[in-house]
C-alpha cells in the first residue's frame, strides 16, 4: 500500500507487516530477505525515515506491561503512545520526562529519533530518562539493551532512526507531578539578539520555547514570543481531551503565500500586548498546542510540505540564526510554525541531533524552488558547525548527513556488528549513505 509520512512527502509503496506478538515478529525476522525493512510508530516523522519496502508496524505493542508507583519507572510496550501514558499516568501524579510538540509518538519511536522538549537546556533527550528496553535484531534474538547492557547498540538505538533493530518493550522514568497546570511567563523580544539573552537570562526554568517571526527584517529580524514554563506546585491532576477540530481535506496550497503568511505572523506577534505577561494553562496548549487541531498537516495542500530542522552551536548562535533568518526572510518563503528551543549538552548517542546551543524548526509548502532554498541554507548551516534533525528530514544530501554527524561511522560499525545493515534499511537511510 502507499505510505507516506506527516508532511505527506514523499510516498512510497510498502508492504505492511503487523506482527501479533514477540514470537511472530522474531520469526519474521529469520525467515526475511528483504534487505529493506523498517518499523513505524504512529507515523508522524516528517520525511522517509520511516518508509521502506517493508514497514513493521508496532500496533500490537500497545500493552502496559509493570509500573513502580514508589519510583515512577513504567515498563511498556514499544507502540504506547505519549497521549497514552499522560492520560493513564497524569491522573496519578506523574508525567513524560521529556516530550516533543505532539503526543501522537510511540515510545519506541521517541527513542529511535531520541527526542527533544523544551526542557532539553536542563533534562537532555528522551533517551536519558530511558533505563533500557528490549529489542529484537536482524538474527530474530531478543536481547537487553541499556548503558550497563549492550552499550554500544543501545547508544546506537537511541536516535538511530530504527536502523539497528525492533524496540518491543522499553523501561521509563516517569516524572512526578503535583498538578497537570503550568505557570507560563510570556516576554516579547524584538529582534534576534534580545531572544537570544532572554533564553540565557532564564536558562533556570525548566521549560522554554519561542515563535519567532521568519518575515521579519532589519531590526526586527527574529522578533518572538518566549514562552517560559514551569509545572504548578498545587493543583488539579486532570489529563487532556481530545481536540474537537480537524482539517477534513488538504487545503488548496495557493493559501500560503508569502502575503497570508506575514499578516499571520504581524497579528499573532501584535496579539501579546505587554512585554512580559503571566498565564496559568493546561499542558496541553503549552506542550502540544498543534494536537487540539486534527491531520493539520492538511493545511499544506495536497502536494504536502518538509520541516526543516536545524541546530547550531552556541558560539555561532546569534550569527548563524541571523544569516538564515536573513536569507528566509529575502526568499519570501516563511512559515507559521518557526519555533526556536536552546539545547543543553550533547548526549553519548551517535546519531542524536541536539549540540549544544540553538535549534530552529521551520514548515515550509512544497513549491518549485524550495529545495534549492534548502541546499543554500544546508550550507551555511555545516559553515558555522551545524546538523539537521533526521526524524524532520526528506532531501538532506548524503555529504551533509557525513560532515555533520562524525560519529556515524561508530554507528555504521554497530549495525554491521548485529548484522543489522543486512535487513534494517529506510529510504533514508539508502539516500544518506547508511
Amino acid at each position: 500500500m502507499e505510505l507516506t509520512s506527516w508532511g505527506q512527502y514523499p510516498r512510497a509503496n510498502s508492504e505492511l507487516f503487523s506482527p501479533s506478538n514477540q514470537l511472530s515478529l522474531t520469526n519474521a525476522l529469520i525467515e526475511q530477505t528483504e534487505a529493506s525493512s523498517i518499523a513505524r510508530g504512529l507515523g508522524r516523522s516528517y520525511g522517509d525515515s520511516a518508509l521502506a519496502n517493508k514497514v513493521i508496524r508496532s500496533n500490537q505493542f500497545t500493552h502496559f506491561i509493570d509500573f513502580d508507583v514508589e519510583k515512577g519507572i513504567l515498563t511498556c510496550g514499544s507502540g504506547v503512545s505519549l497521549a497514552d501514558i499522560l492520560a493513564t499516568f497524569v491522573p496519578k501524579g506523574w508525567f513524560v520526562q521529556v516530550t516533543p510538540g505532539t503526543k501522537f509518538v510511540t515510545v519506541g519511536g521517541a527513542i529511535a529519533s531520541d527526542v527533544h522538549g523544551k526542557n532539553h537546556h536542563l533534562d537532555g533527550c528522551f533517551s536519558q530518562h530511558v533505563l533500557g528496553f528490549k529489542m529484537a535484531l536482524a538474527s530474530g534474538e531478543v536481547v537487553h539493551c541499556s548503558r550497563q547492557s549492550h552499550p554500544e547498540l543501545f547508544f546506537a538505538t537511541c536516535g538511530g532512526m530504527g536502523l539497528t533493530g525492533v524496540i518491543v518493550e522499553v523501561e521509563l522514568q516517569l516524572l512526578p507531578i503535583s498538578s497537570s497546570y503550568i505557570n507560563q511567563t510570556t516576554i516579547k523580544a524584538e529582534n534576534l539578539e534580545q531572544a537570544l539573552t532572554l533564553f540565557e537570562q532564564h536558562y533556570d526554568t525548566t521549560y522554554s520555547v519561542a515563535w519567532i517571526d521568519c518575515l521579519a527584517t532589519g531590526d526586527s529580524l527574529g522578533r518572538s514570543l518566549l514562552m517560559f514554563g514551569e509545572h504548578d506546585s498545587d493543583g488539579a491532576l486532570e489529563a487532556g481531551s481530545e481536540g474537537k477540530l480537524a482539517v477534513p481535506f488538504n487545503m488548496p496550497s495557493f493559501l500560503l503565500n508569502k502575503y497570508s503568511i506575514q499578516a499571520f505572523n504581524s497579528l499573532y506577534y501584535a496579539r501579546v500586548r505587554e512585554s512580559e505577561s503571566q498565564q496559568y494553562i493546561h499542558y496541553e496548549p503549552f506542550f502540544y498546542p498543534l494536537d487540539g487541531i486534527h491531520n493539520w498537516n492538511r493545511m499544506y495542500g495536497k502536494n504536502g510540505f518538509t520541516q526543516y530542522q536545524f541546530a547550531i552551536p552556541k558560539e555561532n548562535g546569534l550569527a548563524g540564526m541571523t544569516e538564515i533568518l536573513t536569507r528566509i526572510s529575502d526568499s519570501k518563503r516563511g512559515s507559521f510554525l518557526a519555533v526556536l528551543k536552546a539545547f543543553g549538552q550533547a548526549n553519548d548517542n551517535y546519531l542524536s541531533f541536539p549540540i549544544e546551543g540553538y535549534t530552529l524548526a521551520l514548515d515550509f509548502k512544497l513549491e518549485p524552488g524550495l529545495f534549492e532554498l534548502l541546499e543554500e541554507l544546508d550550507q551555511i548551516v555545516l559553515a558555522y558547525g551545524g546538523r539537521l534533525y533526521l526524524t524532520k528530514d526528506a532531501r538532506m544530501s548524503e555529504q551533509t548527513f557525513k560532515q555533520s554527524y562524525p560519529l556515524w561511522t561508530e554507528f555504521d560499525r554497530v549495525r554491521k556488528e548485529y548484522g543489522a545493515d543486512k535487513l534494517f534499511n529506510s529510504h533514508q537511510s539508502k539516500r544518506l549513505g547508511l
